[in-house]
């Protein structure tokens, strides 16, 4: 049998566009001789549509277009991943299913068991869980067809009280197939991998897995869809971060259905070597960034360039995303900008050819302080004429984006963003975060990967103490402890969820805990106003991390 998989870009709700590149998979495929060819999980809406959900002409859009597809599965079938409708009274009013189609019609239905509802995962609170467990006949063989996390159930500590494979098994299918949404994280194709090859152990069948690549808002998807035959072998892997597609002849041998050859129709020519977490980071925001203007139909992107490393990280990997022609760099020194910050930025923006400008902020920021003098009554200067510098600068900015239509790119780090140390309406604010979810040291790595050719960005900006320059010698660490103890902290308690003593038993000092912890915790509220965040960590800020604002644990 001759299986195709096919790893599309989706756009949520452009039922037009994502129809039309099944229908052109479908085509292709059938001019291979495939058998099947396999989508993703809600393929047909996009991932994750969300309270769309909530809405039966919607839902309707998607059934329209599951016929259209299945009025062209004649020689072929498909498995195309959509919602459906409940049938029942009781429960959730859709299922979150894969349609097989073959005959030109809706020949069979399958519904997801597991539905995630921690994390980023919401799904309980639109889908009914699937109660009856079937196979579905094709071709002389019995096809256990599974949507994501029904695979993942497989752990030595279970989420869920049943595992729909074990169900599925008792009908000996031949093969496996699982359609996925499994948003990116650095850690996730490893975790993946990991759960295909645990089931294959567990049911020693081949499994066949297609996920969703490319950007919807905050969540990143990076492909990665594969073949791997009954003793574990992958026989190949799918392009990251991009579309692809693939056929391949699975042949099963007859002791038992327990071994199989899956043999690829055109083998890639290179096997290509796992990236490391910068290089999967790096790609993952460039394809976040290109995808995040692409479907909101906007070309081009604008930021402030300090000369400081945040700034010239996210300018690259603009460029790289967009084109250089498409950033705008908008150097604003103040009275308080140092010459080699200025010198640093229009270096940046000439290695990489992206157009720049110099608008000095010093006129507006007088006018403000000016203004306010009244009202500030020779009070000495603080936090407050900071602030006014870091929100001329964005009033600067949102004029262009308004004039011209930039989008501009908001380049706060992960660390500034969970300790508050960033100005809500200032340099907080933009379209989309680039660096939200990359915390300072990988702000680094990113800085000295995207050096490792050549020199693009300038090296004092990654070696010179960082800082915001809004008052005299200014230095990040005036205000917060060094980055790396920072950072480690951080990590413990947002990623791993320990608390203090967790933390303080590991050799941190205890007083910079309680106050790094109670940074956090006292500065959700201006997280709650920020861009959406590129999610390339296993807890993003967003809608990943969901935490009161009005509360007081650890503040």
């Amino acid at each position: 049998m001759k299986i195709a998989l096919a790893q599309l870009n989706y756009h949520i709700g452009n039922f037009e566009s994502n129809t039309k590149k099944i229908l052109d998979c479908i085509q292709k495929a059938k001019s291979q001789q495939a058998d099947l060819v396999v989508f993703s999980e809600l393929a047909i809406s996009g991932y994750p549509p969300r309270d769309f959900l909530e809405f039966d002409h919607f839902i309707l859009k998607c059934i329209d277009s599951i016929n259209v597809i299945a009025s062209e599965c004649n020689g072929i079938a498909a498995i195309v991943g959509a919602p459906s409708f409940n049938p029942e009274i009781k429960g959730k009013r859709l299922y979150n299913s894969a349609y097989f189609l073959e005959n030109g019609k809706v020949a069979a239905v399958r519904h997801k068991t597991l539905l995630p509802n921690y994390d980023v995962f919401d799904e309980y609170r639109y889908f009914e869980p699937n109660h009856n467990f079937e196979t579905i006949d094709f071709k002389g063989k019995k096809i256990a067809v599974t949507i994501c996390e029904d695979l993942w159930n497989i752990s030595d500590d279970p989420l869920y009280r049943i595992n729909p494979m074990d169900e599925l098994n008792k009908q000996k299918p031949e093969f496996i197939i699982n359609i996925a949404a499994s948003p990116f994280h650095y850690k996730q194709a490893e975790i993946r991998k990991k759960i295909l090859l645990a089931n294959i152990k567990q049911y020693h069948k081949p499994v066949f897995y297609v996920n969703h690549v490319g950007a919807q808002t905050e969540l990143l998807f990076d492909g990665g869809s594969m073949a791997i035959d009954s003793k574990g072998n992958i026989v190949e892997e799918l392009n990251y971060f991009e579309e692809d597609f693939a056929i391949y002849d699975l042949r099963m041998s007859n002791d038992e259905l327990k071994n199989s050859e899956i043999i690829s129709s055109n083998p890639k020519s290179e096997i290509v070597n796992p990236k490391s977490e910068i290089e999967l980071i790096h790609d993952a925001l460039v394809m976040g960034i290109k995808n995040y203007f692409q479907k909101l139909g906007f070309t081009k992107a604008i930021l402030g360039l300090s000369g400081g490393i945040d700034s010239a990280v996210t300018c690259v990997l603009a460029a790289k995303a967009l084109g250089s022609e498409n950033v705008k760099a908008v150097l604003l020194p103040s009275r308080f900008s140092s010459d080699h910050s200025v010198k640093d930025a229009e270096a940046l923006a000439e290695n990489i050819n992206v157009p720049y400008e110099t608008i000095p902020i010093e006129t507006a920021f007088h006018a403000f302080e000016e203004t306010l003098k009244p009202s500030f009554a020779e009070t000495p200067f603080n936090i407050a004429e900071e602030n006014i510098q870091a929100r001329v600068r964005a009033v600067i900015l949102m004029a262009l984006s308004n004039k011209f239509g930039y989008i501009l790119l908001n380049t706060s780090n992960k660390s500034e963003a969970a300790v508050g140390y960033g100005t809500l309406y200032g340099d907080m604010c933009g379209g989309i975060s680039v660096l939200g979810d990359v915390y300072k040291t990988q702000v680094y790595e990113l800085a000295k990967f995207i050096n490792k050719d050549k020199e693009i960005i300038p090296t004092n900006s990654i070696e010179k103490p960082p800082s915001a320059e809004l008052r005299p010698n200014q230095k990040d660490q005036d205000s917060l402890p060094e980055y790396e103890i920072l950072d480690k902290i951080l990590f413990n308690y947002i990623e791993m969820c320990n608390g203090p003593e967790e933390i303080i038993v590991q050799g941190y000092d205890e007083a910079t805990v309680h106050k790094v912890l109670k940074l956090v915790n006292t500065n959700e509220w201006k997280r709650y106003q920020t861009p959406p965040i590129l999610r390339v960590s296993p807890k993003a800020f967003g809608m990943g991390r969901r935490m009161p604002i009005a509360a007081k644990y650890l503040s």
